[in-house]
């Protein structure tokens, strides 16, 4: 163990095998399929608002901050006076992929200064690569350590830089994006850059590197979900490679992966807009205050309340009020109360995402 050399990128192997190329072949497929689905939804803010909650939720998860889909949404529309610690970790997860999303959009880049950021905003605080040695992973179930990442700071930062240059110069290499992606994960989870949430930074990295290369418009392929039903085969690979440096095993496992959730996530955004296209006839036949406006704001986030509606249509409170019960009545919301407030929530839009729960 202690006599692992972390290499630098790209690895001399050939691991570009039949087996590598027949999944690959499976997971551009899906991709495209997913890409192409994504933009038959008018408003992308619909599905840039839903699906990074769920990739943050359960990228969590994997590390052990559980939260529910009850307590996300109340954090989002009552984080001032509901205290849940977890929620506000998840929140911080989604705000950083969506600072990633802003970067890789303005920059077309991923480079190590960004990381940073977007760790920071992650961590909710002033953070940067490690610099003290004492960093060891260990196993969760026997707390025996089974792999020291770099522990010499100006090797992370050697090895940070080779990185960086590899998710960015395609010179560097000429393997398949989706192998690279694989790769990437491998490395930055090796090299363990921050002092703690590593895990959850390297499947960010994921899906800003779909993004950066064109594969994904938005940030919508939540990998965390796949990865968490199959946590111990996640980490059993991810150590293996560092044992034997046989890459195989673990594109293979990325490539379903990306197969896998891209199927779900296209079912999802089928069943979001069939919804959608359901509200939008019966709303627009029982009510003339019908607006694609009223119909985004029921469908960019599952729980709503009067100032959301008051923001989004600009309207006054009294007129999103009488709105909200009106729809209450058709029952297209059901009303809860917390803590002398009213909140209302589409159920089947909330179905939709928790079926889709692990």
């Amino acid at each position: 163990m202690n006599l692992f050399e972390l290499k630098k990128l790209p690895p001399i192997k050939e691991i570009e095998s039949k087996i590598v190329f027949k999944e690959l072949t499976q997971a551009h497929r899906y991709l495209a399929e997913l890409k192409g689905v994504a933009q038959t939804i008018p408003n992308q803010i619909i599905l840039l608002n839903t699906l990074p909650l769920l990739e943050a939720k359960d990228s969590s998860a994997i590390e052990n901050i559980i939260t529910t889909h009850d307590e996300l949404y109340k954090e989002e529309l009552f984080g001032e006076i509901i205290e849940s610690p977890r929620a506000k970790e998840v929140f911080n997860y989604k705000k950083a992929l969506l600072k990633g999303f802003e970067i890789v959009k303005e920059h077309k880049l991923l480079t190590n200064n960004q990381l940073i950021e977007i760790h920071q905003t992650l961590s909710n605080s002033q953070t940067n690569f490690r610099k003290l040695p004492g960093t060891e992973l260990k196993n969760q179930q026997t707390n025996e350590t089974v792999y020291i990442p770099p522990q010499n700071y100006n090797e992370i930062i050697e090895l940070m830089i080779n990185l960086e240059n590899f998710i960015n110069d395609d010179s560097i290499s000429g393997l398949d994006p989706l192998i690279k992606m694989a790769l990437i994960h491998y490395q930055f989870e090796s090299i363990h850059p921050f002092y703690d949430g590593n895990g959850r930074i390297g499947r960010i990295i994921n899906i800003l590197y779909l993004v950066l290369k064109g594969y994904l418009d938005i940030p919508i392929l939540y990998l965390s979900r796949y990865i968490i039903k199959n946590k111990s085969e996640y980490y059993r690979l991810l150590q293996s490679i560092r044992e034997t440096g046989e890459f195989e095993e673990w594109i293979i496992y990325i490539l379903k992966g990306i197969q896998l959730i891209s199927i779900e996530t296209i079912d999802i955004i089928h069943r979001i807009k069939d919804l959608m296209q359901n509200y939008k006839h019966k709303i627009r036949e029982q009510y003339k205050f019908y607006s694609q406006d009223l119909l985004n704001n029921l469908f960019k986030h599952p729980y709503t309340k009067i100032e959301f509606l008051e923001k989004d249509l600009r309207i006054t409170r009294q007129t999103a009020s009488k709105y909200l019960n009106e729809l209450l009545e058709g029952k297209f919301l059901i009303k809860y109360k917390i803590k002398g407030q009213n909140y209302y929530i589409n159920e089947s839009l909330l179905n939709i995402f928790i079926s889709e729960n692990v």
